[in-house]
């Protein structure tokens, strides 16, 4: 039989295996670009392994000890120095930022209380100083001195201080008000002057009440402080008991004198006060000291 002159030759065009060889080269090359956009260690181990093999470049070496374990990209590439991108920084700082911020509840306790002994040993040693001052208005038994969580309490007795059934200061007596003075414009924080009775009635031509007379002597108190110009007028705060806070119950001579006083408070930190105990919500200045006075 002719041969067809219009058939092509049998078999596959000469051009065509050499086509077929470069593109499945390009596709090895894109898919090795693909893999090592995100390098893995052990996944770049096999394909090294796979082209040294697919290539015929291993190498068979004589050695004499157990190799130690070192890094694939070591052996096969020079080491490069990796920039972080703007974004990696940005993230690994605020990262450090929060670490640095997040921190236990028992460690922000423990600074809280830490912060609350510093305080309240610098109260403490505000008050050994004022005592200092006033050792003897202290042994003749005129003030007495003493601490009660974040506050200083400065008692005036009314023995020398003020007359029976008067709010006015006795003479000889300006001396011990000048060193309390002095002792309150040294200090810082709110002060608290108020004044208290006993539960003897009074009902004179100045005082209808011991409301009045207890109110009257706390405002001589801090009247006399003004007057010398060294505290300012915002730090006070006045208050008039009466006898409803007695230090002592009112059965006796002693006890009543005891309770007859006018008493500065010196309330430093009370926000810190009030957080570490939930029942001191108002500023008292009638209980008892945690320290004697």
């Amino acid at each position: 039989m002719a041969k067809c002159p219009k058939c092509p030759p049998p078999g596959a065009p000469a051009w065509l295996a050499t086509f077929a060889d470069m593109m499945s080269l390009l596709m090895c090359f894109f898919v090795l670009l693909l893999s090592m956009a995100s390098m893995d260690v052990q996944k770049f181990k096999q394909i090294a392994d796979s082209m040294k093999n697919a290539f015929g470049v291993q190498r068979l070496i004589q050695v004499d000890q157990i190799p130690l374990g070192t890094s694939v990209i070591e052996q096969h590439f020079s080491p490069g120095q990796t920039q972080p991108t703007p974004l990696e920084e940005i993230q690994q700082s605020t990262q450090q930022q929060t670490e640095q911020l997040d921190e236990s509840p028992d460690t922000m306790e423990r600074a809280k209380q830490q912060v609350i002994a510093e305080n309240l040993q610098q109260i403490a040693d505000q008050a050994e100083e004022i005592k200092d001052r006033l050792k003897v208005e202290i042994d003749q038994g005129l003030v007495t001195v003493g601490t009660k969580g974040f506050r200083i309490v400065i008692r005036i007795n009314e023995k020398g201080s003020f007359p029976s059934a008067s709010a006015i200061l006795q003479p000889g007596f300006e001396p011990v008000m000048d060193k309390i003075t002095q002792s309150i414009a040294e200090s810082h924080g709110k002060v608290i002057v108020a004044g208290h009775t006993d539960d003897v009635p009074i009902k004179t031509a100045m005082y209808r009440s011991n409301w009045e007379l207890s109110s009257s002597r706390a405002v001589t108190v801090v009247q006399y402080m003004l007057e010398k110009n060294q505290i300012d007028p915002q730090r006070f705060l006045i208050e008039g008991h009466a006898d409803t806070h007695p230090l002592f119950p009112n059965d006796s001579q002693q006890n009543r004198a005891a309770n007859r006083r006018v008493e500065i408070v010196i309330a430093q930190d009370e926000a810190l006060l009030k957080d570490q105990d939930p029942s001191l919500r108002v500023i008292q200045t009638d209980s008892f000291p945690d320290k004697p006075l």
